[in-house]
């Protein structure tokens, strides 16, 4: 029965993995796709323009 009880925790984890791989599958597009695109957009666009106007008034 010690094989058992070795094996059991990569079988769960393995299970869990596959689990969270199958979530993160079927939540990439979809309706909200466009909408979850432009505000990563907008972020990165934002933490661009700290950075440049940072930058510029330390110059």
């Amino acid at each position: 029965m010690d094989y058992v009880s070795a094996l059991v925790p990569p079988v769960v984890m393995a299970v869990l993995f596959i689990g969270v791989i199958r979530v993160i599958v079927k939540t990439q597009g979809g309706a909200n796709k466009a909408k979850e695109d432009a505000a990563v957009d907008a972020a990165l666009a934002r933490v661009e323009g700290a950075r440049q106007n940072s930058s510029g008034s330390e110059a």
